[in-house]
């Protein structure tokens, strides 16, 4: 007997980057050589002074449930954040602590969206986005922006998107899966065709704020726009940058109106983030922060290794990203060659023949496309890098 489930379960599809992190650890735990590339994970420990303080928590007692929106005190720690690095100043009303920002952009949706409405996703996209929107009954737009254009959409792509039943526009700067980011002057740009529309309310994932290294200052977009303050929420976490994944925290600030229903879904779905992960994200953003431009430093490092490594292998292009860490690659002219249908037969072929695990573009919104992921050992990109260059050399000869 087959079981039932709702049609708006049946309109989504599990992660594909999760997919692919699961099925290399399938074949590994079979005995496979295989280097995965897929997870979006840092493989830096937790600086020791942050699992401390959570450490401390457990040891102390403050295992409890907290408020549904966050304890004040990492609320403080948030606000003092977002005046420091970005400019922006919020009340404790105004900040919302969720299980991962990945909650966080799933609450915004859920609060926002009713059935019918649409929202604007810039593609390449995070591959969540459009499926959260599908779970709000939301109906996700997804113009694409290219590598001619630097994978980053134009104010004339952005305004032709927007209909009457645009409700929602979601911006990831510095970009999962391509590591673009806005300019100032490109933030302004955007700003001026949401201006005009005044009924749109815009979330900006800012993940990887921190990993980034653009020619100018990281800039978030209500920071180049104030004007549109009173309708951005601006969303942000400790996973990458404080390499804390597995602590589950993200947090957002916004207007007080949007931040109390995104609490109130919250609030009937999983409640308070862990105690003790706030503990430790309080120290994470109060604390010292060379730990950060260590990671930084080295996953620069390995951007650049791995971009040089990319446009050295025949029929890939990549263009280095300003932030994030992942390499976006145009293999269309490797596919093509190689007489692969879609970037998933190509990503199979490098697992299957080079024991590499990418993910494919198309997950993405960008067919002929596969995402590396470099959070992991240079010796391990160096491996990777060379078992990708001897699978295509070797097809091409073979052919």
């Amino acid at each position: 007997m087959t079981l039932p489930v709702s049609r708006r379960v049946q309109r989504v599809k599990p992660s594909p980057t999760l997919a692919v992190t699961a099925r290399a650890a399938r074949l590994k735990a079979q005995g496979r050589d295989v280097i995965g590339l897929g997870a979006g994970e840092p493989d830096f420990d937790t600086p020791a002074h942050i699992a401390q303080a959570g450490a401390d928590a457990i040891r102390n007692g403050f295992t409890r449930y907290t408020n549904v929106g966050g304890i004040d005190e990492l609320k403080d720690a948030i606000i003092a954040k977002f005046e420091r690095d970005n400019g922006l100043t919020f009340e404790r009303s105004q900040i919302l602590v969720s299980s991962g920002a990945k909650q966080t952009i799933y609450n915004l949706c859920m609060a926002v969206l009713d059935p019918g409405d649409e929202a604007v996703i810039p593609a390449p996209y995070w591959v969540s986005y459009p499926d959260m929107v599908l779970l709000a009954d939301g109906l996700p737009v997804m113009p694409l922006a290219g590598m001619a254009q630097a994978y980053k959409i134009t104010p004339r792509q952005l305004a032709a998107a927007i209909t009457p039943k645009t409700r929602l526009f979601l911006l990831n700067s510095p970009n999962n899966p391509t590591g673009a980011a806005y300019t100032r002057a490109e933030l302004k740009a955007l700003g001026k065709v949401l201006l005009e529309n005044p009924r749109i309310i815009i979330g900006t994932d800012d993940m990887y704020e921190k990993i980034y290294w653009g020619d100018e200052p990281f800039c978030s977009l209500v920071t180049a726009v104030p004007e549109l303050y009173p309708r951005t929420v601006t969303i942000n976490g400790v996973s990458k940058a404080y390499a804390m994944t597995g602590w589950r925290l993200g947090y957002c600030g916004g207007p007080r109106e949007l931040i109390t229903a995104m609490s109130t879904i919250q609030g009937q779905s999983t409640s308070n983030a862990s105690s003790i992960s706030q503990k430790a994200a309080v120290t994470a953003l109060n604390g010292d922060q060379t730990c950060v431009a260590k990671m930084n430093a080295a996953f620069k490092a390995r951007r650049d290794f791995v971009v040089r490594a990319l446009n050295g292998i025949p029929g890939i292009s990549c263009l280095p990203g300003a932030g994030s860490f992942y390499a976006f690659a145009d293999v269309s002219r490797a596919m093509a060659s190689l007489g692969c249908r879609d970037d998933g037969e190509f990503a199979e072929l490098l697992l299957n023949e080079g024991g590499v695990a990418v993910v494919p573009g198309s997950g993405f919104g960008a067919p002929g496309h596969v995402r590396l992921s470099f959070a992991c050992s240079m010796q391990t990109l160096e491996m990777a890098l060379d078992r990708i260059a001897r699978v295509l050399a070797a097809r091409v000869v073979a052919a």
